[in-house]
């Protein structure tokens, strides 16, 4: 995925520290063409990617399913004003999920983004991820539209407490 953000010419990535995306993240810290950002709720990642796009640079925004939902009201924003938005989205609440907080979202996750105009593609195998990634984000950023890529739970794998 690294690889494709640097070809794609992303420079910020915003995201809510999640194991999911970590290995990404410490890419993205490492290379000095990105800059990544912590936030405390997903939906500054939205407001992040509307100010980075208008000073001319393209973001992605790192999230988990459950932050999805957080995002609904200024994603209507991003899709009024056009703005591109590549939202890279781990999801949690299915396959060996242990938490049950996590199965509502998970299962909202598809038609709240859908409803609010975000194209949406899932990913079940981690051969897909690349291309997914590359596709969407292209539709993004050509076409000034919302892509967020689902990466089950199957890929990141299920988290365990002990």
């Amino acid at each position: 995925m690294h690889r494709v953000l640097s070809e794609q010419r992303v420079r910020q990535v915003s995201y809510v520290p999640d194991s999911g995306h970590a290995r990404l993240i410490n890419l993205v810290r490492a290379d000095r063409s990105m800059r990544a950002i912590p936030l405390t709720t997903e939906e500054e990642g939205v407001a992040l990617a509307v100010g980075a796009w208008l000073g001319g640079e393209k973001s992605v925004l790192l999230m988990q399913s459950s932050g999805a939902g957080n995002c609904i009201n200024m994603l209507g924003m991003v899709n009024e004003c056009r703005v591109p938005l590549l939202a890279l989205v781990t999801m949690r609440g299915h396959w060996g999920e242990f938490n049950p907080w996590q199965v509502p979202m998970s299962q909202a996750t598809v038609p709240s983004l859908e409803a609010i105009g975000v194209v949406v593609h899932k990913v079940e195998h981690a051969a897909e991820v690349e291309e997914t990634v590359a596709a969407a984000g292209r539709l993004a950023f050509n076409t000034c539209r919302a892509v967020a890529v689902l990466i089950s739970q199957r890929i990141v794998g299920a988290k365990q407490f002990k």
